[in-house]
């Protein structure tokens, strides 16, 4: 059966719900998901290499998790299980950074970002990804721009590096 996804308003409220197939041919269906940056104590930053099957940005660089949030289910609830599907992570504490709407060329998203710090060794189990591992932040910073890492991800990660929480946790200064 094919997944179904809550669509939102620009607020992120529910406002309706329909197939993940048609979110992702219909750039008016809003449908929210899930980000989680996670951080070394070393303050590096775990990215995730999208597979070259994927209809969209394969190849490049991208968040740690991300996924959808299916009907009826909660954000903190979506953030949990994709972390578990994605890299094997159930034990973080999660911190809110932001939402935000992107909008690609086949579908809209509110992205609600999350950025937690884990000692843990993660693994990715997802078939959608050809590689995985912690980037120092410099290393991020330099390959900005270059066709590297995806758009939305490179977004992200200027709010990530600003967010005080984020950088006393991992001990880093601005």
């Amino acid at each position: 059966t094919e997944e179904i996804l809550p669509l939102v308003d620009d607020q992120g409220n529910v406002i309706g719900k329909a197939l993940r197939s048609q979110c992702h041919s219909d750039r008016t269906l809003l449908h929210p998901v899930v980000h989680l940056h996670v951080f070394n104590p070393q303050g590096e930053l775990y990215l995730q290499k999208r597979a070259l099957t994927k209809r969209i940005q394969p190849g490049k660089w991208d968040t740690a998790v991300g996924g959808h949030i299916a009907y009826g289910e909660e954000i903190a609830v979506a953030l949990r299980r994709e972390a578990r599907e994605e890299i094997g992570l159930t034990d973080f504490e999660p911190i809110p950074i932001t939402s935000y709407k992107w909008q690609s060329a086949v579908e809209s998203e509110m992205i609600n970002v999350f950025a937690t710090v884990t000692d843990k060794p993660l693994v990715s189990r997802n078939d959608e990804i050809d590689d995985a591992r912690f980037w120092p932040l410099d290393k991020i910073r330099n390959s900005i721009g270059k066709g590297i890492m995806t758009p939305n991800f490179e977004k992200e990660f200027a709010n990530i590096v600003d967010c005080e929480r984020v950088l006393s946790l991992v001990g880093m200064q601005r």
